[in-house]
């Protein structure tokens, strides 16, 4: 449905989203079981950074950014803006006046599938931001669309109040009902890695860790000196 302002969606607990933030990107897709991530394309305009917020969803025209001026007043504390159009756009639909109003409102971050400018002042003002594109291209304030709606970006549904976190590696989505769950999933998943760290620290292989062997094995591959393996060919 396009023309609405959705009030007061439910979202994750802000208790549990800051529990998300404490892990990587990959480590968050890997415990939902390689799901939740929006594609390479998406890139952060920072180092460093690794944000976690509540989505707050805008969908709007190409070149233009009326939705997000009537999405600011929609953000509180712990908000994460998410940003997409209707057909591809590369524009720089937002910058730093928006992250300085979003900024005052407590908000985190944003992720936009659209372009992004004035990269210098956000990371300046410490305003995180992942963007298709980064383009000084202007926009309008013409077309109606909508705020806290479920939008899709790469495939992936995001609605609002789920979990939004990102961080150098990119950015996943965590549907607000599993953030629990994906809390207790990644601690699981970092203690596990932190063993197999420490084994690898002592110089076991992973071939031997992960049974690979017996992998390699099964699927015929061999091993061979050089010198067998320079008789054997033509």
């Amino acid at each position: 449905m396009m023309g609405v302002i959705v009030t007061n969606p439910p979202k994750a607990d802000l208790k549990d989203v800051d529990a998300l933030a404490r892990y990587g990107v990959a480590t968050v897709s890997e415990a939902m079981g390689r799901t939740g991530l929006l594609g390479p394309a998406v890139r952060p305009v920072q180092l460093g950074v690794r944000v976690a917020g509540t989505a707050v969803t805008v969908i709007g025209w190409p070149g233009d950014n009326l939705m997000i001026h009537a999405a600011v007043e929609q953000c509180g504390e712990g908000d994460l803006l998410v940003v997409t159009t209707t057909s591809p756009c590369t524009d720089g639909l937002f910058g730093e006046l928006f992250a300085t109003a979003l900024q005052q409102r407590g908000v985190r971050g944003v992720v936009t599938n659209t372009g992004i400018r004035d990269t210098q002042e956000l990371r300046d003002m410490g305003f995180a931001a992942w963007s298709r594109a980064v383009s000084s291209q202007g926009t309008v304030k013409a077309t109606g669309g909508s705020v806290n709606v479920p939008i899709a970006i790469d495939g992936q549904v995001i609605r609002p109040g789920d979990v939004i976190l990102a961080d150098d590696d990119g950015v996943v989505v965590v549907p607000r009902e599993r953030a629990r769950e994906t809390i207790d999933r990644s601690e699981a998943r970092e203690a596990k890695e932190a063993a197999t760290r420490a084994a690898f620290v002592e110089g076991q292989l992973g071939l031997d860790r992960y049974g690979l062997r017996e992998t390699l094995k099964r699927l015929g591959v061999e091993y061979r000196t050089y010198e067998e393996y320079e008789g054997e060919q033509p």
